[in-house]
């Protein structure tokens, strides 16, 4: 696998930098040790423009090339998940209830080997914009990086991702053209009735049969109200209510998620769940309140930045797949992509548990085959003779 001669020198020093912020995992817009971390190692290659504060905790970094030329912007997520870690391994999370399950230790590690090897042999033109992002994982720090105007302060042209990916072999680069990844929305209903007596349920407005109503009703949104063709997931993850067998609860819960691609279908999906709720509240005779909470918009590929990341990933490892096939999972990398044109892909860290699960953990062996794939972009982009 051609990694880059240089980056591979790198390998125990990046294993070393990414099992440090294994060990201090920091959850949504609170990733300052993070940064401080990143930004010290950031002044020691050299790198002299350096901002901080962005979306709180997020770092913005600008490697000046030899000459004019492009701007690229290379992207990685920092935050982590608030859940227990089970890996076992001697730099487990130190912090109770927080552990990075999701890779982006290693994500900001791969950013950081690519920033070290292209600001000490600078063989490019143009700039290259490091973004080290918060809150990939909760509120959208990529939303608020981009709302803060990080593409127009910097110059970026075009800005690309990477994520590992437990499900691959090691050193496989995937993506696709176009979607890869979901929207996601959610949505919470509460159901008000007139609780009282399971024994006299007509003394009642009982919410339960509401919720289960509601429930059934809202899967008949994709199967029946979505073309086939099409991809729309309503998942309910949530349904809570009473507290005793003989008492009628005064409320109900339920709670899920919506994913889909198409903004048509996005649209057609929260104005049947509205009806769907507002119908059925109204048959049972209870009162609903409905939060329905757009958040993430799709990760769409842009076709042409994606064919020459493709491009740039046959030269670097042995086996790319440009066809993958989409995610009903949700990145918001979708965001930056919605502000300019890039490319979001996969690399392959071999197989094992998926992100998420606590016993997930970076493969270090990947960080220098990311952190490669950055460098080499950069420079074909950025040729000195252009």
């Amino acid at each position: 696998m051609p990694i880059v001669n240089r980056i591979a020198d790198y390998a125990e020093e990046m294993k070393t930098w990414r099992r440090f912020l294994h060990r201090n995992p920091e959850l949504s817009l609170e990733c300052h040790k993070t940064a401080a971390f990143v930004v010290e190692r950031l002044r020691e290659f050299g790198i002299s423009e350096i901002h901080e504060g962005i979306a709180e905790s997020g770092v913005v970094a600008v490697i000046e090339g030899q000459g004019a030329g492009p701007v690229t912007g290379l992207r990685a997520d920092m935050d982590a998940l608030p859940m227990d870690e089970e890996t076992g391994v001697d730099y487990a999370s130190e912090v109770p209830g927080r552990m990075h399950a999701c890779g982006h230790d290693g994500h900001t590690t791969m950013l950081l080997g690519a920033a070290k090897y292209l600001s000490e042999t600078r063989k490019f033109s143009g700039k290259v914009v490091l973004i080290f992002q918060p809150a990939e994982e909760t509120i959208g720090g990529g939303r608020i990086m981009v709302e803060e105007g990080i593409m127009e302060r910097f110059g970026i042209e075009e800005v690309y991702a990477l994520h590992t990916d437990p499900s691959r072999p090691l050193g496989v680069i995937a993506t696709a053209r176009g979607p890869l990844m979901a929207a996601v929305d959610d949505f919470e209903l509460r159901l008000t009735g007139r609780g009282g007596h399971a024994a006299h349920p007509d003394t009642c407005i009982d919410p339960i049969p509401c919720v289960l109503a509601i429930g059934q009703a809202l899967q008949t949104v994709p199967s029946r109200n979505t073309d086939p063709l099409g991809s729309l997931v309503v998942s309910l993850t949530v349904v809570q209510s009473g507290s005793a067998t003989n008492v009628i609860p005064e409320t109900a819960y339920l709670a899920g998620t919506v994913r889909s691609f198409d903004p048509c279908i996005r649209d057609m999906a929260e104005k049947r769940i509205r009806e769907i709720v507002a119908g059925q509240a109204m048959s049972y005779g209870v009162t609903a309140e409905l939060d329905y909470q757009r958040n993430y918009p799709p990760t769409v590929n842009h076709v042409a930045q994606t064919d020459f990341a493709v491009s740039v990933a046959r030269d670097v490892v042995p086996e790319v797949v440009d066809d993958s096939v989409p995610s009903m999972g949700a990145e918001d990398f979708s965001y930056m992509l919605e502000a300019r044109p890039g490319s979001f892909l996969y690399l392959g860290q071999g197989e094992g548990p998926f992100c998420h699960h606590p016993k997930f953990d970076f493969n270090d062996e990947a960080a220098p085959i990311g952190a490669s794939f950055f460098a080499r972009l950069v420079e074909t982009r950025h040729p000195l003779d252009a």
